[in-house]
């Protein structure tokens, strides 16, 4: 991203980033550098960082990405003049060089219906994206509705590891590695029909006694199991919640200092600033990617065009 142009003034972009206040940051500075600088003078240099931050959440995407993740936190900002609890929803992609990016934040204050799913995949189509092969999400309402709208091919595969968690907590804590220890084999199959015999007999065993923990998976089987169609390289990809579970540890870490944001702008400085951050270290692509574009290629069939 654009480099702010001076010592001073990059300084004071980190602690802001940190969650430092203007007060704070000001006295910093003059007792470091000597400098008094005013309150307005630290918010002049942040908001320069919140011109970069909109230009990077409106910039053009590529055409196709191979497989995007979709999570949130939430994060206390204030609005009208009460601190509500925002969802910061984050897409996080790879596209066809095997190579992650975050391909932007959503900021939303509840009701994140097919309404507000149908603005965001948009958003995603204005800036150039023409195509979604796969699609990680964690149950998000009127999101599989939303995005086919607007991707109409794109496969919608339910987390395993939030269905993990989900059933889970309708087992007694006493109870949990046994449970686990029949569920292993629905999400660990080899293929589909295994896992749906492993699937009945989960339900054979557990579904009197707690059955809100079988209807977990058993409701949602179809968008949970899409990833038994592919290799064990793919399927690692589709269900492992790592890769935006690290990226969102960044962001916790340079938001965790503010009790609350003074509004949406002030989070989204700091959001960019702690992506910037994250992705230094973004360089390298997936191991082996040649071999899985290749499966990509042969299970999507015409739908790879590398520019």
């Amino acid at each position: 991203y654009k480099q702010v142009s001076s010592e001073l003034e990059q300084k004071i972009t980190y602690l802001y980033a940190i969650g430092t206040s203007t007060a704070d940051i000001a006295e910093f500075i003059y007792e470091t550098y000597g400098a008094e600088i005013s309150e307005g003078f630290v918010s002049n240099v942040t908001n320069a960082v919140l011109v970069h931050a909109k230009e990077w959440q409106n910039r053009p995407l590529q055409p196709i990405y191979a497989l995007a993740y979709l999570d949130a936190i939430h994060i206390k900002c204030r609005e009208d003049g009460k601190v509500v609890n925002k969802a910061v929803h984050i897409i996080m992609a790879y596209d066809l060089d095997g190579r992650k990016d975050i391909l932007g934040h959503y900021i939303a204050s509840g009701g994140e219906g097919a309404k507000f799913w149908l603005s965001v995949m948009t958003d995603l189509r204005n800036r150039g994206v023409q195509d979604i092969l796969i699609a990680c999400v964690d149950g998000l309402s009127g999101f599989e509705q939303a995005i086919h709208s607007v991707f109409p091919k794109t496969t919608v595969q339910r987390c395993v590891v939030h269905a993990i968690r989900n059933a889970l907590a309708y087992i007694p804590h006493k109870l949990k590695d046994k449970f686990m220890a029949d569920l292993r084999p629905v999400y660990t199959a080899a293929n589909k029909t295994e896992a749906e015999t492993a699937l009945r007999e989960l339900a054979g065993k557990w579904g009197e006694k707690y059955p809100m923990a079988v209807a977990v998976w058993r409701n949602n089987w179809e968008a949970l199991s899409h990833y038994f169609a592919f290799s064990p390289e793919i399927r690692r990809m589709m269900y492992t919640t790592n890769p935006i579970e690290s990226y969102n540890s960044v962001l916790r870490k340079y938001t965790k200092n503010k009790r609350s944001f003074v509004n949406d702008d002030a989070l989204r400085k700091v959001l960019y600033l702690a992506t910037q951050k994250a992705i230094e270290h973004w360089d390298k692509c997936v191991p082996n990617w040649p071999t899985i574009l290749n499966q990509f290629a042969i299970h999507f069939e015409g739908r790879i065009v590398m520019s």
